[in-house]
């Protein structure tokens, strides 16, 4: 028998989750554990409490609703992503995956079925990093690699810390960090890139996540006048740093397969003047590959292009990494749950890595786990145009609605 979910509620859910936080581009601002991060959880809370569910919370704020199964003593069957956007983002990262999980609940509360295994519906923490880095934080503590101290010691650009913020909210909760212990999770997600759209395919069984690190780097010189100091006699930190992304971004552009990518999304002159050389230049490096051992020979050209600036500039270089997220494989059979659930729709679809990081990396560690992409318009997220359709979030939601299934009533997964 197939359970069918209902499309426009779901669309109904979003666009209602839109106006928290709404921005004026038609888009989401509700950066991690901000008044209107807490409104969106509270919405949440809200809608699952109006079909039984209750809500626990751990120590960084992560929320898990729960769904009696018929096998209580049996570990959930567990969905979810993140609530919380970036500054201007878009209206469906992060949220489809836990508003189609509140469909799939709402459906088996209509439909007045138990499954074996309880259900569990989980929203992490801070999964953007925007206000607290660096990403995946709160599921990154869950599953043991940052310490609970560590993750509320962190702080804004105002030097607001995680703990401070969570406290304000009211959502720190008493929930042991680990649990509850999953027996699987599934996360939908928009594929915030062009393939699926550009193949003409509706979903995507993703199969693991590429490899990631960030880095903070400093770069020092001196302040001169602009036009009294000769060019050879300079030691321009801005100008450093122009050859560094330069370089390192002809280093990327040459990998003809692709896999190799390299951002500078954050820079800044300390005590900017049109008539003064840069002293100081801070930025962000964030590295990228789909093998752990082309990401160490990146990682290893960004440190020989540190020391070749030393060299042509005369500054000095203070890098500090600030996350490392090796090539994540998913769980097979969880793959296969997906990948079936999507067979026996007809729908059309392929395997694909993911290029972006999301929850689902650190959740691995603890259970198994795989995800499911739909479409999105031109590719675009992390931006107030992000889109997908109704059709589209409709078909992803029914996607995991069915592979939800299987895994809590018929499948003994193994990690």
């Amino acid at each position: 028998m197939q359970v069918s979910i209902d499309g426009q509620r779901l669309w109904s859910s979003l666009m209602a989750m839109a106006e928290i936080g709404a921005t004026p581009n038609g888009g989401s601002n509700r950066l991690a554990l901000t008044p209107e991060d807490t409104a969106g959880r509270q919405q949440l809370i809200e809608w699952c409490a109006d079909i039984g569910c209750h809500v626990r919370s751990d120590a960084v704020g992560n929320l898990f609703f729960r769904r009696p199964g018929a096998r209580e003593d049996l570990a959930p069957a567990a969905v979810g992503s993140h609530l919380d956007t970036q500054p201007k983002g878009g209206r469906f990262d992060g949220v489809l995956g836990v508003l189609a999980g509140l469909e799939v609940f709402r459906t088996l509360h209509d439909r007045q079925i138990v499954t074996e295994r309880p259900l569990e519906l989980i929203v992490w923490t801070n999964e953007e990093g925007s206000r607290f880095a660096p990403a995946m934080m709160a599921s990154g503590t869950y599953a043991g690699v940052f310490t609970v101290e560590e993750t509320l010691a962190r702080q804004d650009e105002q030097g607001i810390s995680f703990g401070q913020a969570l406290e304000e909210t009211g959502m720190k909760g008493s929930l042991p960090i680990g649990e509850p212990r999953l027996a699987s999770f599934l996360e939908l997600h928009i594929e915030q890139g062009p393939v699926l759209e550009e193949e003409g395919l509706d979903i995507g069984v993703v199969t693991g996540v590429q490899g990631m690190r960030w880095f903070d780097l400093m770069i020092e010189g001196n302040a001169a006048h602009a036009g009294t100091t000769p060019m050879a006699y300079r030691h321009d930190a801005l100008a450093a740093a122009a050859r560094l992304i330069d370089r390192l971004y002809a280093i990327a552009a040459s990998d003809t397969s692709g896999d190799s990518k390299v951002t500078f999304g954050c820079l800044e002159i300390d005590t900017p003047s049109r008539n003064v050389i840069p002293a100081q230049v801070t930025m962000t490096v964030d590295l990228r590959h789909v093998h752990d051992d082309q990401l160490d020979t990146l990682e290893a050209r960004f440190y020989s292009e540190l020391e070749a600036l030393v060299e042509a500039f005369g500054v000095k270089v203070t890098p500090q990494r600030l996350w490392n997220s090796p090539v994540v494989a998913f769980n097979e059979q969880c793959i296969a749950s997906i990948e079936q659930a999507t067979k026996a729709r007809g729908i059309a679809y392929r395997r694909m890595l993911s290029g972006a990081g999301h929850d689902a990396v650190y959740v691995s560690r603890m259970a198994p786990t795989a995800m499911i992409f739909i479409p999105c318009r031109d590719g675009i997220s992390h931006n107030e145009a992000e889109y997908s359709t109704p059709e589209q979030c409709a078909l992803g939601t029914q996607v995991l609605c069915d592979a939800l299934l299987h895994n809590a009533n018929d499948l003994e997964v193994t990690q």
